[in-house]
């Protein structure tokens, strides 16, 4: 049994299966089992999980540390205490925290021209739409906010291609989705889930999305014979799947099975794009170009929301003026720090550094005990663990002692531990890393 100490409640469980899912519903403060009890935060970070307890939704169950500041690979508590972001906020931080480049043109930019709307041009989007289209060899850039406006984009102008260049009778568009992908909690991205925690209690369901296992052509031949079907919409790498990577090969049979049967590939690279797996496109690992790509999270260099879609003309003139549209996509500040955060992955090599990186981490992973890790997977600095469940630990009590030993982490799916930080972290750094996870998972043996 473990114990659970929450913000206004105990709770004892017999099972890791009801412990997996406390996180989603309360904020807990310190956990005790057979290991002992678990620092408990100071005063001043426990009002602040007060704070968001009370006055915020608990559509979240935060790991206990309340972050303060933050640089490169490197952050601090209110309390001044140091960790290691082994997070990333979900790779929106591949450039490291705070990089000084795309701070100084946040900061420039902000002071000439923030936001225009698209009612007016602004001088600065055609730029990025150029420089943008010519770095990846796509024809047309449209540009959003997020990462789930992004893929909603990508997911419109497939049909709206569908109707338009291949003929599918109206509203009989079909949308072709893996299990376990995940690209937000929209009720889009709901309908098109297998995770019964991102769409129960939220029907009825946007229709016209099929569901098959990933990582399986022949389900998706199967399933590309169907003249309805527009799109298949994929990440390369499964990530809050636990960084599930298909078989060699796979990327390069999508492509070929959509174009078998005249369907438009659409790689959703939000998380695995842009470095996180030591490639610009982790579509690159196969030497593949996707019908569209839908880009996010580092885009904006980890201090503004960015995001786009880039494909053909023939795809992306399908939308026509007034049928889509973003208030602040496109805007100068965000196309400024865009373009800057790019130059910073291309520029300073860390490409080249996050593979070097994630190969020195995998190493190490891979010497974990086998009866405390079940499975190391991973490619780049895109890493995933899946933590052996027992009645003794867990992947969240794992993390709350890598928080403690000054490494963040948090868990996916209960069991599985990503591991993706800032792709700017140097030997020395990676080193004292690995040394904190294997010495720290290494207790729980």
């Amino acid at each position: 049994s473990t114990t659970i100490i929450f913000n206004k409640a105990v709770v004892s469980t017999q099972s890791t299966g009801m412990l997996r899912k406390f996180p989603r519903l309360l904020t807990p403060i310190c956990t005790r089992s057979g290991g002992g009890l678990a620092p408990a935060p100071s005063i001043g970070q426990q009002a602040i999980f007060d704070k968001e307890y009370k006055f915020g939704a608990h559509n979240y169950g935060p790991l206990p540390v309340a972050l303060a500041r933050g640089s490169g690979v490197h952050v601090w508590d209110t309390d001044g205490k140091h960790y290691y972001d082994f997070l990333a906020a979900y790779s929106a931080v591949n450039q490291g925290h705070c990089h000084p480049r795309i701070v100084a043109t946040m900061k420039e930019q902000c002071e000439t021209l923030t936001l225009t709307s698209r009612a007016f041009y602004n001088n600065v989007l055609g730029e990025y739409e150029e420089y943008m289209t010519k770095l990846f060899g796509f024809d047309k850039l449209l540009p959003m906010n997020t990462g789930i406006e992004a893929c909603e984009t990508a997911v419109k102008l497939a049909r709206k291609w569908g109707y338009m260049v291949k003929g599918i009778p109206e509203n009989q568009a079909k949308v072709l989705f893996p299990e376990d992908n995940f690209w937000g909690r929209s009720i889009a991205a709901c309908s098109s889930s297998s995770d019964p925690t991102c769409y129960t209690g939220f029907g009825p369901f946007t229709p016209g999305f099929e569901l098959f296992p990933y990582n399986d052509l022949e389900a998706l031949e199967e399933r590309l014979k169907d003249p309805n079907v527009c799109a298949y919409m994929v990440e390369p790498i499964q990530g809050e799947a636990g960084v599930i990577i298909p078989h060699d090969g796979y990327l390069q049979g999508v492509r070929a099975l959509c174009d078998k049967y005249n369907v438009l590939w659409i790689a959703d690279e939000v998380q695995s794009g842009l470095g996180r797996t030591g490639r610009r496109s982790a579509c690159e690992w196969e030497n593949v170009k996707p019908d569209l790509i839908t880009l996010g999270k580092a885009l904006g260099g980890g201090v503004f929301p960015v995001s786009a879609v880039l494909t053909s003309d023939e795809v992306m003139l399908c939308i026509k003026p007034g049928e889509h549209g973003s208030t602040f996509g496109g805007n100068p500040l965000g196309c400024k720090i865009a373009m800057t955060a790019i130059d910073v992955l291309e520029s300073e090599g860390l490409y080249e550094n996050a593979e070097k990186m994630g190969n020195v981490l995998l190493e190490e992973l891979r010497k974990l005990p086998k009866d405390v890790v079940d499975v190391v997977r991973g490619r780049g600095l895109f890493c995933g663990v899946e933590i052996k469940e027992t009645d003794s630990f867990n992947a969240w009590e794992v993390c709350l002692k890598l928080r403690d030993a000054g490494l963040l982490a948090k868990p996916t799916h209960g069991h599985i531990i990503r591991f993706t930080p800032p792709i700017v972290i140097n030997e020395e750094e990676m080193k004292e890393c690995t040394e904190i996870i294997c010495s720290t998972i290494t207790s729980f043996n």
